[in-house]
């Protein structure tokens, strides 16, 4: 596990009491990955098993989100930073509410000042609006980059909703998402080289 900053937001926010999900959870599961990353993704909030490892994305959603990224060319360990708009789950798996979203929103912006991240992806609705306050349906707004608070921000499918919709066919859920993957993937090595843009295509299938 990295340690960000000089005090852990591990150490620190494990001991946030500022919403229901706090209190009916016993783990605050805060991030994967590598704080010095220059992409950052932000999901909805733990499941079941997120909870049980006290780590973001590590069900079946999880390994399908690692499949996808690494299919790009990302090293989901040192490449990618990874958390939650919601550090809690909350009750029977809902969804965050507002009250949720507003009490956990101090730890997710100081995850991104101190990650600083050139790209942020929004998995979801519900990071979207966390992030970009719109409650929006995400197929309006999907693969579209966001100009938020000075950095690029692309609202991409949960892959939860993959899952559900698992066919690779062209233009299918999985295959949008791919290529939206792609288009993050091509953006931040222009934007890291400035003159060396690798193009990847998406003809490449990902095993569920």
């Amino acid at each position: 596990m990295f340690n960000v900053g000089a005090d852990s937001l591990e150490t620190i926010s494990g001991k946030c009491e500022l919403c229901q999900a706090s209190a009916d959870s016993p783990n605050v599961v805060v991030s994967r990955g590598n704080p010095f990353a220059r992409f950052m993704i932000i999901g909805e909030a733990p499941g079941a098993k997120e909870n049980l490892l006290a780590l973001p994305f590590v069900g079946r959603s999880g390994q399908l989100l690692d499949k996808l990224i690494s299919s790009v060319g990302f090293d989901c360990d040192n490449d990618v930073y990874i958390t939650n708009a919601v550090k809690c789950r909350p009750p029977k798996n809902r969804r965050p509410t507002k009250k949720e979203l507003e009490a956990c929103r101090p730890w997710l912006a100081q995850q991104i000042l101190l990650v600083d991240p050139l790209i942020i992806a929004l998995v979801g609705a519900t990071a979207v609006e966390a992030i970009l306050g719109k409650k929006v349906a995400l197929t309006s707004i999907r693969g579209k980059w966001q100009n938020w608070d000075d950095r690029l921000v692309m609202p991409i499918f949960h892959p939860a909703y993959l899952l559900r919709n698992s066919s690779q066919e062209e233009g299918s859920p999985m295959s949008v998402t791919r290529k939206d993957l792609i288009n993050i993937r091509n953006r931040l090595d222009m934007m890291e080289s400035g003159t060396d843009m690798r193009v990847l295509t998406s003809d490449r299938l990902i095993e569920q």
